[in-house]
């Protein structure tokens, strides 16, 4: 049975550089995940756990975007010792 997953495309430009020079660079990546970001976008904004909806999607996409490449690369032992406490950080998050 084919495993279905939800296709996204992101653009990521460079604005401007901390030196004050304009940002030049940009990125696109085509990826897929198996949860609706967009509705976890909503959840952890409603949660309330940052001051401002930006900051919760920012760190809701990171987040997402981590925690997929360790299912899809489950045996990498880049991960093992962290897999643990990622799983009791989701565990807590989704409790929250």
């Amino acid at each position: 049975m084919e495993k279905r997953t939800n296709a996204y495309q992101l653009e990521l430009k460079e604005v401007s550089l901390k030196n004050g020079d304009a940002g030049t660079k940009s990125l696109h990546l085509n990826f897929d995940n198996h949860d609706d970001l967009f509705n976890i976008f909503e959840v952890i904004s409603s949660k309330q756990i940052f001051d401002n909806k930006e900051t919760a999607t920012e760190f809701a996409l990171g987040l997402k975007l981590f925690t997929e490449v360790m299912l899809k690369n489950k045996e990498n032992p880049l991960f093992e010792d962290l897999r643990p406490a990622i799983l009791e950080f989701m565990k807590k998050l989704k409790s929250s």
